[in-house]
């Protein structure tokens, strides 16, 4: 029941790698699922999640409020298409939309620039030079992305469990060196990981619904889930909002129960 996520430098084999792990462990390939997920319960165009995740431009200029919008549905929708395990996921983001569970498995591909440039010579015809700078520049608008939505680097090593340069491997050698880590002890599912999951589940579920109701979308709190118990705090200016955050809280799926500890903002915000 383990889950992998598979993030990759543009033309390092990556999705080779993938789709051999799914297919040694019977496990189900996901990609753009994600986001037609996110897309079809949130109600958000499918073209709005890629543009911001690969689009170059100044879209954070335009969106840049809406940033939390998009990290927060594609979190849930990760979460909804991650049920039952047995995944492989293999796109943008994986290492940061399912945090701290015992039981995925967090990859990196990476590979030398000329390695990745004679791939571009295959795949596109660049060659020399124009390759390369066609990759430096994948690789500043991709790592500019990530950060304005994750405020993160991807290729940061810490957030990842193995990292490997498939220069020094062949595609099977890789999926054979994944495969084994997904066996090992460490990356298995115990109570307090599913737990864990599920705990993750009904709070992205609830920040989901949160940010994409007219009444609340505007409101930043701190949820947090323990076995279905939700609790919300924060401050928040109009209070009478309160009853509606509960009211819109309690139609989530897994949550037995809410407490909020909502105060008002200090006397001297509200009087300057």
């Amino acid at each position: 029941m383990s889950i992998v996520t598979i993030s990759h430098a543009a033309y390092s084999g990556g999705g080779a790698i993938a789709d051999m792990v799914a297919k040694r462990m019977d496990y189900r390939s996901v990609d753009r699922e994600v986001l037609i997920e996110a897309s079809r319960r949130y109600g958000i165009p499918e073209a709005k999640y890629t543009e911001v995740l690969e689009a170059e431009g100044h879209w954070w200029e335009r969106w840049r409020e809406s940033l939390r919008l998009y990290r927060i549905t594609l979190q849930a929708a990760m979460c909804e298409v991650a049920q039952g395990g047995k995944l492989v996921y293999y796109g943008r983001a994986g290492q940061k939309l399912l945090p701290g569970i015992r039981h995925v498995v967090r990859v990196l591909i990476i590979a030398p620039l000329d390695y990745r440039a004679e791939q571009v010579r295959a795949q596109q015809g660049l060659d020399g030079e124009n390759a390369r700078h066609f990759l430096r520049e994948l690789d500043r608008v991709r790592s500019r992305r990530f950060r304005a939505v994750f405020n993160d680097d991807w290729q940061d090593p810490v957030d990842y469990d193995l990292v490997l340069n498939s220069a020094r491997f062949t595609a099977g050698s890789a999926a054979s060196t994944i495969v084994e880590a997904i066996k090992r002890d460490e990356f298995q599912p115990n109570a307090d990981s599913l737990k864990g999951f599920q705990d993750l589940t009904t709070v992205a579920r609830v920040q989901a619904a949160l940010i994409t109701s007219p009444k609340t979308r505007n409101v930043v709190l701190t949820v947090r889930s323990d076995g279905g118990r939700v609790n919300i705090s924060g401050v928040l200016a109009d209070t009478e909002l309160e009853n509606e955050i509960v009211r819109i809280a309690k139609g989530v799926t897994g949550v037995t129960e809410i407490v909020t500890d909502i105060e008002p903002p200090p006397i001297e915000y509200l009087h300057p």
